[in-house]
């Protein structure tokens, strides 16, 4: 944001020279160059806690990016470097990047409308409006929570619930589960519940697995040494690699042989308390764990800035719209970044 101007009237409580929606990982690390340029701003986030997103995710959640690449900018990520941290550690780490840096969070400030007057943008929260140079939307993709409308054709009596509502094992009722949903979270999911249930995983496009350690190293110190990680969207590898899902350190051979998770194709319908296939096979269910993922949610930007389709318009987060950002979309420059989350 080297190109801000500085026309606020900083003696209004109200007014800012910048706005950061979102205190993830991503509103952390623009708030700390904010901070180091002595910018006014204000991080706003709907939550009550710092790393609002990690705390709604699964007890046993790890990451598979070593603490070495974990850290923000000016913070390192403490513990073996080549360890794997939890999600707790995820948690206590950006609860401490926000305290070391001092940064000004307002928590439970949830963003109605964004929309912008006389070349300035009025940020409405819960009965006040904020007013601003620029604003950063850093909500990143874990917005809303993706289930498929058949869930609803299931009876009330199969337990469901999406992944972002999965804590722990015991949660889900004894019997059959189908995890639906062939990402990292789901293979993870299928992979714990295995211990204690009988697991079937519904995967609904190809794969790409890739190991989590390649001749003894982790998988990310050799896409950093080979600069893999950092391919832009503009190349013709970007091109591709965009439009793919990734597994890391899981494959569909070792769910099988060594979790017992038998691999189903996609789920295509469900009815009362069983669940039809692709391949025309079908299952009866006691629970189902939708790990389908999650869509964005920007109906509170009232700002030209998206395609005809919703998308972004944007470039490197840049957009068309003078002083107004984005932080942390999928693809937004790069895939580096997209790996912190585990």
């Amino acid at each position: 944001m080297a190109d801000v101007t500085r026309t606020t009237d900083v003696s209004t409580p109200d007014t800012f020279e910048a706005v950061v929606v979102g205190a993830g990982q991503a509103g952390l690390a623009m708030g700390y160059f904010l901070a180091r340029q002595g910018r006014r701003s204000l991080i706003l986030d709907r939550a009550d806690a710092i790393g609002a997103a990690w705390r709604e995710r699964w007890e046993s959640l790890t990451l598979f990016t070593p603490r070495r690449y974990d850290s923000l900018p000016g913070l390192p990520f403490t513990g073996d470097p080549n360890g794997y941290p939890t999600r707790d550690e995820v948690i206590a780490y950006l609860e401490r990047y926000a305290e070391t840096f001092n940064l000004p969070i307002e928590l439970k400030g949830n963003v109605r409308r964004v929309s912008a007057v006389d070349g300035r943008f009025l940020v409405e929260v819960d009965g006040r409006t904020i007013v601003s140079d620029n604003v950063v939307v850093a909500t990143g993709p874990f917005q809303t929570p993706y289930v498929p409308d058949l869930a609803e054709r299931l009876a009330p009596n199969v337990f469901q619930t999406h992944s972002v509502g999965y804590r722990k094992p015991s949660d889900v009722p004894q019997g059959t589960v189908v995890v639906v949903g062939g990402g990292n979270s789901g293979f993870q999911i299928a992979k714990e519940l295995s211990a204690t249930h009988r697991v079937y995983l519904s995967v609904g496009s190809r794969q790409t697995p890739l190991p989590q350690k390649v001749l003894g190293r982790d998988l990310f110190w050799w896409l950093t040494k080979t600069r893999l990680l950092d391919k832009t969207v503009e190349s013709r590898l970007g091109r591709r690699l965009q439009h793919r899902e990734t597994l890391i350190g899981s494959g569909p051979r070792e769910l099988k042989k060594r979790y017992g998770v038998e691999l189903k194709p996609r789920v295509v319908e469900a009815s009362e308390d069983t669940i039809r296939f692709a391949d025309g096979s079908a299952l009866k269910v006691d629970a189902v764990i939708w790990a389908t993922g999650y869509r964005p949610h920007f109906s509170w930007i009232d700002l030209p800035v998206f395609d005809t389709d919703g998308r972004v318009r944007h470039r490197r987060g840049v957009t068309d719209l003078p002083g107004f950002y984005f932080l942390g979309l999928t693809w937004q420059h790069t895939r580096g970044w997209r790996y912190w989350v585990g």
